[in-house]
Order: structure tokens, then sequence, then C-alpha cells
């Protein structure tokens, strides 16, 4: 991160100097571009991790350069470089272990994962900045976006990894695909949902000082206490970034529900009774597709207006 600032300063387009993100995201594409090429070419294995790295980390690193640029003074490139590796770290090993034992396959399965992924990064932020000395809601959504972004990371990694290997061997096609999808959806998921519980947590901080408090930043309601307190606010708005994600995970099969309940014939219903799967109709897949995406869509929309909220409340409160 200290490279991609120093390469944003010195870049310029247009007689304008091009924001680290930006950077960042185009050097990493470009990069990532020719590792594929360059490993479909030679099928050379040890090229593998470079692939699942960059193609793993480049959306989440970028969101987590941009939000930089929208941070209090109080944040620093080594905090955000501890709250990436450390908290991401720290809630894919929390989440794993949890999810290993106490979830099993069920109808409220997304629920538990949903639960514990977003209660082991809550977990992992408040550990990691318990002792930051400014604590403000904008702080709070940056360091909360940062830990999510880690996480999908290091997520996406394994979800790569899971994808190279199969049946009939390797497959960097599926590898590819993998990343390129999730690539697609990480703005969207984990470092949103845990943006907002960011700044709902150092809310319940920031309220100990209170508006019209003397402070060096103008757009922050810094808490001079240090101390994060568990709120019913901070409980519901957990319970809440929880759901959203469980309906995400959920969709598709929320989807085939739906689509099923408007538009199954009684032929396919008694070939379903029977134990088989009934071949859906053009129309059926068309359905799947537009209640798939659009539930996703829908979820994307309710968090952004909800990050918008907890984001304002913040600047109103300074």
């Amino acid at each position: 991160m200290t490279y991609s600032t120093s390469a944003a300063s010195a870049s310029v387009v247009s007689g304008r100097r091009r924001p680290a993100w930006a950077v960042i995201l185009i050097t990493g594409l470009i990069l990532w571009l020719a590792t594929v090429a360059v490993t479909f070419a030679t099928a050379n294995a040890n090229l593998v991790p470079t692939l699942v790295l960059l193609g793993s980390f480049l959306v989440p690193v970028t969101f987590v350069a941009w939000a930089y640029s929208h941070r209090d003074e109080v944040i620093t490139v080594e905090a955000l470089f501890r709250l990436f590796i450390v908290g991401g770290i720290l809630g894919v090993l929390g989440a794993s272990i949890l999810e290993t034992y106490l979830l099993h396959p069920s109808v409220w399965m997304f629920v538990g994962v949903g639960l514990i992924e977003e209660g082991v990064k809550l977990a992992a932020l408040w550990l990691l900045t318990r002792h930051l000395a400014g604590k403000s809601v904008r702080s709070g959504v940056v360091l909360g976006a940062t830990v999510g972004f880690g996480f999908a990371a290091f997520e996406s990694a394994g979800y790569a990894l899971n994808a190279l290997i199969t049946v009939d061997g390797l497959s960097l096609r599926s590898l590819v695909e993998t990343e390129i999808l999730r690539g697609l959806l990480a703005p969207f998921g984990h470092g949103l949902w845990t943006a907002i519980l960011g700044g709902l947590l150092f809310a319940t901080a920031a309220r100990a000082t209170g508006p019209g408090a003397t402070t060096a930043e103008p757009h922050a309601a810094v808490s001079h206490t240090r101390h994060f307190r568990l709120t019913g606010g901070l409980v519901l708005g957990y319970l809440g970034v929880a759901l959203l994600h469980a309906l995400w995970d959920s969709m598709h099969g929320i989807a085939v529900y739906l689509t099923w309940v408007i538009t199954s014939t009684a032929g396919q219903q008694a070939l379903f009774e029977r134990g088989w799967i009934p071949q859906p109709t053009d129309e059926q897949v068309h359905l799947f597709t537009l209640f798939s995406i659009g539930g996703t869509v829908l979820i994307t929309l309710i968090a952004l207006y909800w990050l918008r909220r907890v984001w304002r409340a913040g600047r109103h409160a300074a």
C-alpha cells in the first residue's frame, strides 16, 4: 500500500494525478491478465499461486485504497495493513472453526453462516481497534470495510484453489472464472457489510463525545474514551447485517423455490414426488435468473442505503 500511494502521487494523466486505487486496479489487472495468458500458454503450475493471489486480492485491495482516501487523519497505512491482513485472517480462521463445529446442513444453515461470519469480523475489528486514539463513525466505516475486504480476499483465494482442483485434474478455466465472479461481487459483500458494522461499532464510542466536541478532525465525531460499548443498536445492527448476508447466500435457493411455487406444473410436481428432478422450461429458467439477480441487487441496494445512513449520521454528529 505504501508503494501504491507513492505510485499514485507520481502518476499523471492529462495533467492530473491518478488516485491510488486507480493505479492499483489498472496495474493489478494488467498483471493478472498477463499471468492468465502466460499460465495458459505454458501450463506452468508454479504460476498458480501468483494467479490466485492476484485475482483474489486485486479488487479488495483496490477498494481499501479507495476507502483510505476517505479516511480520518487518525488512520494510518500501517493500521489499514494490520486490519486487512490480521483482521482478515482472524475472521476466516474463526469462521472456519465455528462453522465446522456448529453448522450442519439444514434450511437455516445460511442464517448460521451470516451470524458467524459477521460476528467474527466484528470481533476482529473490535479487538484490533480497541486502543485506537480517535474513534469516529467515519473511521469505523473505513476500518470495518478493510477487515471485510481482507476476509473476502482470503476467502476468495480458498474458493479459487477449490475451483482449480476437479475430478478431472487441475482446471485453470474454473479458477479464472471463479476469480472473475468473486472479483465482480467482492465490493457488494463482506466489505460492504462489515463497513456498516464498523460504523455502528464506532458510533457507540463516538456518542460518548457527542455533537460539538472539540477535535482537530472536522469530519469526525472523535471519542476520547477509547471504549466501545455493547448497545441495543449495535446488536440489532449485527443481526440485520447477518440477515442480509444470509439472504445473499440463500438467494439461489430462494430463486429456485419462488420459481417452483409460481410456475411448476402438475407433471413436474408428480416427477418431483417420485424423486426425479424435472427439466425446467425456458420460462422457468428466465424467471429463476430474474429472481436470483434481482434479489441480489435488492440486497445490495438495501445495504448501500444503510451504509449511507450510517455515514451521514456520523457526519451530522461531528
